[in-house]
This record gives C-alpha cells, structure tokens and sequence, in this order.
C-alpha cells in the first residue's frame, strides 16, 4: 500500500489514484475546487438551470433525495433559495435511528417541505442486504440502489424535470479529472459508482429468492419518455461538510457526540443503524477506516496537519461498531459469528499477511499499530 503525501487515504481506496509526486486524486479534486473551478460562474449557471427547470415543471420543479442528515438539510436549504419548489423524497432504512427520525421530522416542519418516506418490504431488504454482504461484502449496496434509483422513478413519473443530489464524490474523494469536473449522475455515473459493484436490479433476481417483483423499487426505468436533469448541487457550489452542519444546525438539525457510530464526524452517519457497516468493510478490503476519510477532509480544509491525523488515528486504533452489527445481525435473523465469517472471506491478502496467527498490513501508515 502507497499513502498519499499530502492527505492520509492509501491507494486501495476505490476512484484513489497517486500521481508520480505521491498527491492522491482527491486532494487534486480539492486543488480544483480552490482554483480550477470558477465558483460565480457556478453559481451563475445554476440560475440558469433553475429558470429552465421551472420553464419545463408540471408541479413541483425538483426532487431532493434527502435522509434528514446535514447535507440534505443544506440540499432542501439551497434549492428554496434559488425559488425550487421542493418534494423531498427519502429511502427509509429498516434501522432508522431516534435522531435520524427527529431531524427528519424536523426538516420537514422547519423548512416547510412536501415529502415522501419511502418504505419498501422489509423482507426483501434483509433478503436483499444477505446476498449483497455474503457475495460483494457490502451491506450498503442495496441501501445506495433504491436511495438513487426511487427518486428517479418518482421524478419520471410525476414529470419533475430535476433532481438535486448533495457533493460529487468524484470531487471530494477521487476521480480523474473530467469526473471530477462532470455535474451530472445519469446512468453511466450509476453504472460506473455509486457503491453498486457495476450490477443493477436485474443482477440480483434469484439471489435469496429475489423476484423482478420484489426489486421493482430497486430498478431505473428504461427509455423514459420524460428527461430529468439530475445534477450534484456540489458542482455549483463549493461543498463543506463542515460549513453544511453549520447552516443546518440554523434550522434545527441536531446531533451530539454520543450520536457517533463510526470515523470521526459526530455530525454524519448518524441516521441508519447499519450505514456504520457500509464503512467497516474497508478495513477488511481496502485496509483503513471511516477514520482516514474523516480526517483527510480535514487535512484538506487546513483544520489539522498529516502528522496530527496520523496520530489521531494511532490514538484511536481499530474501532468495531459492535451495536450496530448486532443489530444487523438480528435483523438478518444470524449470529454474529456469520457476520465476522463473511468479513473475514473478503480480507484482501494483496495487503493483508497472516504471520504466527495475526494478520497485518505491512508498511501500514502506523507503524506501532496493534495488531489483533
């Protein structure tokens, strides 16, 4: 494993690449932000995307994917702005949390938003999550399948010309270039990102019993014959997660430091019980944590320098999310052995050695590193 110079991510993280000077793809997407990106001219051509979205709207002008975490909040805030009128439409996790129902509910009541909390069966979602975690060690793909793909099957059929998604990814945690630059999540982003391991709903019939049926919420229509814009709102404005929690706590988003289920945001992944599993595969795949994303942010906004996040994370070692997968667990019906047997069949022995029982990485960034 190669560690970038300047952040703290290794080139195992997917979309991560390092240049010849060691500068990893995200901190080059944090240089374009700075000074390749002309922020009012940005802002600019959102004006003009919201006059010609409302030229086409039949009712309401967009759709904001929200969850009621901070970045939503900031998403539903900006689009009323800039006069959207707003249907916010929300994929509702089988292990909401009590302060992920209170924000939402709360956003709906202070920003004074329509909203649809969509529930699919909870059957075919542990079903579902099953064959996702034993076949691609990835309890979130079916989370980040219907969070993508419900709004765009609302949005085609209420004829709602646009949907406003919350950062780019590729900007803020690694992509070449032109995907760092691009505004647009249309099929081939989806296909390509968007934590779905390149399948779609069809790929999953079959698995665990799964019908075309039961996966109808999962999948995106083919040949609409309506065209949604749909656009990341972090492409016309520079994104600050640190600076979203704030504008959002002006109107009523809460959180606290006991809320914290994984990395080092007290502020994020705070609404779902099992996003925290999405996040600790990493270790077991790539070889770092939620950790290493948190504070490379950081790094980047000039909040802490390399050698404080690198003992951050020496100080705070590995951390297991142990209520969530027994959570996880009892909503899948399993004991918690099968939940550690499954993370242990994707350990990545590219960069995980096994030597007299103990597994490591070698060359990890913490040298000291306790390994157990």
């Amino acid at each position: 494993m190669r560690y970038c110079t300047q952040c703290i991510l290794p080139d195992t993280r997917p979309g991560i690449r390092l240049d010849a000077e060691g500068i990893c793809t995200a901190c080059h997407g944090h240089r374009d932000k700075e000074t390749k990106i002309d922020w009012p001219a940005r802002e600019r051509a959102f004006q003009t995307l919201v006059a010609q979205t409302k030229a086409r709207a039949e009712g309401y002008d967009c759709i904001v994917p929200v969850s009621g975490g901070k970045d939503s909040w900031y998403q539903v805030i900006m689009a009323k702005k800039y006069g959207l009128s707003v249907l916010a439409v929300t994929w509702r996790t089988p292990a909401r949390t009590e302060i992920g129902q209170r924000n939402l509910d709360a956003m709906i009541k202070n920003l004074g938003v329509d909203h649809i909390d969509y529930t699919l069966s909870p059957d075919v979602e542990r079903r579902f999550m099953k064959a996702a975690f034993e076949e691609r060690g990835t309890t979130g793909l079916p989370m980040h399948m219907a969070l993508f793909a419900i709004p765009i099957r609302l949005a085609l059929q209420l004829r709602i010309p646009m949907i406003l998604w919350g950062e780019n990814p590729q900007l803020e945690y690694g992509g070449n270039e032109l995907e760092r630059l691009s505004d647009t999540l249309d099929t081939d982003w989806l296909a390509r990102h968007g934590c779905l391991e390149s399948t779609d709903a069809d790929y999953w019939c079959g698995k665990e019993g799964l019908t075309q049926s039961d996966l109808l919420a999962y999948q995106i229509p083919r040949n609409p014959n309506f065209a949604v814009r749909s656009v990341f709102l972090g492409a016309f404005f520079k994104w600050n997660s640190y600076e979203n929690a704030r504008i959002a706590q002006q109107s009523g988003f809460d959180y606290d430091e006991q809320d914290l289920k994984i990395g080092s945001w007290d502020f994020a992944d705070i609404d779902c019980d099992f996003i925290s599993l999405h996040h600790f595969l990493k270790w077991y795949k790539f070889g770092f944590t939620r950790d290493f994303d948190n504070l490379s942010v950081k790094i980047r906004y000039g909040m802490i320098d390399r050698s404080e996040a690198i003992n951050q994370i020496a100080h705070k070692g590995w951390v297991a999310p142990e209520k969530d997968i027994a959570a996880f667990c009892r909503f899948q019906e399993k004991p918690e052995s099968w939940f550690w047997s499954v993370c242990e069949s994707f350990r990545n022995t590219d960069i995980w050695v096994k030597d007299a029982g103990v597994w490591h990485i070698p060359g990890f960034l913490i040298p000291e590193w306790h390994w157990t």
